[in-house]
């Protein structure tokens, strides 16, 4: 019998700025996969991907037994290696689950952080490009099924209102 607690975890960043034209709005990076990704390509997406042993391993331990901000950190290093941005304020907004055809189970933590500093610089061979969007605008890109829910749970959580994620 195969191990049924054994999943691949990613984690995405809503990585998220003031909008350019000071309406107040929030614009949200999106990256389009490169075509030949194995698992969605071609489609928009947000900054994110695994978790690595070496994200904890590598680093003492924050207490006797446990590493602290591990997914934190693992985000903030996707985001530097896919993107080239620094991001803080990491924040949970919702998880999914899914098998991929290949039947590898994967759980996905997607999480807000706010963008800091730093220019869009693609990583070669994981994305070929990239657009600041509003929610309204994500509308026009052929993005994965459910983030265009989880930049309208973003804009109601940066409005104080937190709610978990529904088809819109």
């Amino acid at each position: 019998m195969e191990n049924q607690y054994l999943h691949e975890v990613a984690i995405t960043a809503i990585i998220l700025r003031q909008a350019q034209d000071k309406s107040g709005e929030f614009e949200y990076l999106i990256t389009r996969r490169s075509p030949n990704k194995k698992r969605f390509p071609g489609k928009w997406t947000v900054p994110g991907g695994k978790m690595e042993t070496n994200d904890y391993l590598a680093l003492p331990k924050d207490t006797e037994f446990y590493w602290y901000n591990v997914l934190e950190r693992t985000l903030k290093r996707e985001v530097k290696e896919e993107v080239d941005l620094e991001v803080v304020g990491v924040e949970y907004l919702t998880s999914l689950a899914t098998v991929h055809e290949d039947g590898s189970p994967s759980l996905v933590i997607s999480c807000i952080a706010d963008y800091v500093s730093g220019d869009v610089k693609l990583q070669e061979g994981e994305t070929d490009a990239f657009e600041w969007v509003t929610t309204e605008e994500s509308k026009k890109y052929d993005l994965l099924d459910g983030i265009y829910e989880e930049f309208v749970m973003a804009d109601k959580l940066k409005k104080g209102t937190r709610e978990e994620w529904k088809r819109a």
